[in-house]
């Protein structure tokens, strides 16, 4: 074979090479010139796009029918709590709540004093000694509209399961400024005699908490004592402060009182925030068991908040419109109303990041298969 024949030869393949090469390159053109189409097209309808997926997003987390029913179902048990088992009580005076009470025993003041010592006999005859107000001489002064029940620590819901126990089983009185008192029968009448003090009110406590069971025993019946009398305070008109305010000021805690912020309305409203999370949180269980994977788990809990949601509005609504119209503030569900503003609030939230996560995952997938 010449030389020349070798060049042509050479000539020949390079020419197909170039050829191929320029082939691939005008395919690999097209091919991205129709991408770019596609992607601008994509861009184009990508307000379309997203709305389809909204509709797409909104239809998987509708609610089914059997749903719905579950909704309406968790709304009859919401309007049973907060008119059978959450309303407010009615506030009793003194004596008609003391009777009323489990546990309570009428009692008269005979007590044959020992120094932080009185018998079983005595703490269980004898009325609580921080009740006592003959002879107090200024020294409960400063309870404005509560009196009494926020000079005398024992009345605290808190501190008076300690200082309310103690005094019991000393037969004194300590103050919200913790001084404390003797107290003695005058005329069948509690009275302060003179000062105690309130080391030794604890001390002596203690000393019968750890000592033999008959001194065991007059604690456990003094803190019982003070469980019953705390409950016989607690729906009367006047209530029970606030825990621990007392000791920081004693007039601002009756001034709370003034305005509803007593212990009574806190113990309710608390009661009314439980039981309606708590019929919630077994509503959300019960739905949550006929999960069957058929959509992301996430989309699922979406329609769970939905049923809580809607039902809590729902209830919450229906109970401002039955005070509304019987003009009865006892029926009033502020725990309850709490409860669906938070849920309400966190569902809307969750709402969002779920829905946010589910069209822009999709968008990308389809941005992808372009």
């Amino acid at each position: 074979m010449t030389n020349l024949d070798n060049i042509d030869t050479f000539l020949d393949k390079s020419l197909k090479e170039y050829q191929e090469q320029y082939e691939s390159l005008q395919t690999q053109s097209e091919n991205l010139i129709n991408r770019t189409d596609n992607i601008l097209d994509f861009i184009d309808h990508t307000p379309q796009i997203l709305n389809d997926l909204d509709n797409q997003f909104e239809k998987k987390t509708g609610l089914s029918f059997f749903e719905v029913e579950i909704l309406f179902a968790v709304v009859g048990f919401q309007l049973l709590r907060q008119y059978l088992l959450t309303k407010f009580p009615l506030r009793l005076d003194d004596q008609i709540s003391a009777k009323t009470t489990d546990g309570y025993v009428k009692t008269s003041s005979n007590r044959r004093h020992r120094y932080y010592e009185p018998s079983l006999e005595e703490i269980i005859t004898n009325p609580v000694p921080f009740d006592a107000n003959l002879g107090a001489n200024g020294a409960l002064k400063g309870g404005g509209k509560l009196g009494h029940r926020v000079t005398a620590i024992g009345h605290d819901p808190l501190l008076g399961l300690i200082f309310g126990t103690a005094n019991i089983a000393t037969s004194t009185l300590t103050t919200n400024l913790f001084d404390s008192y003797h107290i003695k029968t005058i005329n069948s009448r509690d009275a302060f005699t003179e000062k105690a003090n309130t080391g030794l009110v604890l001390g002596y406590t203690i000393k019968k908490l750890l000592g033999p069971v008959d001194d065991k025993q007059k604690v456990a019946i003094s803190f019982i004592k003070e469980i019953i009398h705390l409950r016989s305070d607690l729906h009367t008109h006047n209530s029970l402060p606030l825990p621990l305010i007392s000791v920081i000021d004693g007039e601002f805690a009756s001034r709370l009182a003034s305005y509803g912020l007593d212990f009574s309305n806190v113990v309710t409203i608390s009661k009314q925030a439980i039981l309606a999370n708590l019929i919630n949180s077994l509503a959300a269980m019960y739905h949550y068991s006929f999960y069957d994977g058929e959509i992301d788990e996430e989309l699922y809990r979406v329609k769970t908040k939905k049923i809580i949601m809607y039902s809590n509005i729902i209830a919450s609504v229906t109970n401002l419109a039955a005070v509304g119209i019987t003009k009865n503030v006892n029926l009033l569900d502020v725990g309850g109303i709490g409860v669906a503003i938070y849920e309400t609030i966190t569902s809307v939230k969750y709402r969002k990041k779920v829905k946010r996560e589910f069209i822009i995952g999709r968008y990308d997938e389809m941005f992808e298969d372009l």
